[in-house]
């Protein structure tokens, strides 16, 4: 059986390779703070010091990392994953940046014989304890068709994309249309109340109707509870919504609602919600 590795164990990448680990795949982790790689030793995955002995170990290494700079870290910083790259090897790269390091980290990948997929993920904390993501693939065919088996115990649904960049470009669409919902539903209810609404009233309008989707069921409903227990980071949300807007110069696409949405993320961010769940936006929409 094929040796795994998994580097990066926040929110997502501890779940995802705790379902890899209970599936019976081997896998060896690493992460930047060791204290996190406890619960998965004790389930049986082994610790790696650093990504390059990861990857010198692995056939295929895994990776779910913050941002564009923790991912290019990982692979071309010191002990970085490029380091210990030889012909054969794969790297999976699960984290959520813009087209432009996932292709630079493809080519350095490949340059040294290994075989590389990007695979960002639609979902959060709950469908990656699930294991009901939506993976995003795209890049080497051969490692995608490999990974079929894996992929499964971690996603729902697994798409291959074709080029690299493509995945990456998905995901940062995904999520822009996904801050915009989050901003027009805070709005929403800020505005209901405002107009002696019941929140309540106005979550089972929408649900049922046209307007009705599991986004709105479960954050109105945190929402209206005036809790923000953190699936998916507001501060991860911001840097998605600036790569929507840096794609969008790219693409001369102009994204006037998507530029005001993250000025709404940015000042929630700067009020100090950035660890929260996105959905704490609603404090800053909220107004006395």
């Amino acid at each position: 059986m094929k040796q795994f590795g998994f580097l990066g164990l926040g929110i997502m990448g501890t779940a995802m390779a705790r379902n890899l680990v209970k599936a019976g795949y081997p896998v060896t982790v690493w992460n930047r703070s060791p204290g996190k790689t406890e619960e998965l030793e004790q389930l049986g995955a082994r610790r790696a010091i650093s990504p390059a002995a990861a990857m010198a170990e692995c056939d295929i290494t895994f990776a779910m990392l913050a941002d564009p700079a923790a991912a290019r870290e990982v692979c071309f910083g010191a002990d970085g994953v490029l380091s210990a790259t030889t012909t054969g090897k794969g790297y999976v790269d699960f984290s959520t940046v813009d087209a432009t390091t996932s292709l630079e980290i493809s080519c350095a990948v490949t340059a040294r014989g290994g075989r590389f997929l990007e695979a960002p993920v639609s979902g959060s904390k709950k469908p990656a304890e699930e294991g009901t993501l939506i993976i995003l693939t795209a890049g080497d065919r051969t490692l995608y068709d490999e990974l079929l088996p894996p992929l499964e115990k971690l996603g729902k649904k697994i798409l291959y994309l074709g080029e690299v960049g493509n995945g990456a470009r998905m995901k940062i669409v995904i999520n822009m249309i996904m801050g915009g919902m989050m901003a027009a539903l805070c709005e929403g209810i800020a505005l209901g109340e405002k107009g002696d609404l019941n929140v309540s009233d106005i979550l089972q309008v929408l649900d049922a109707g046209a307007l009705a989707n599991p986004l709105f069921r479960l954050k109105g409903g945190g929402i209206m509870a005036d809790s923000y227990t953190t699936a998916f980071p507001l501060k991860h949300m911001q840097k998605d919504l600036r790569l929507a807007l840096e794609l969008g110069d790219k693409m001369v696409q102009p994204l006037p609602c998507t530029a005001a949405v993250n000025e709404l993320f940015k000042g929630a961010k700067q009020a100090g919600l950035g660890e929260e769940d996105f959905s704490a936006l609603f404090k800053v929409v909220r107004q006395p």
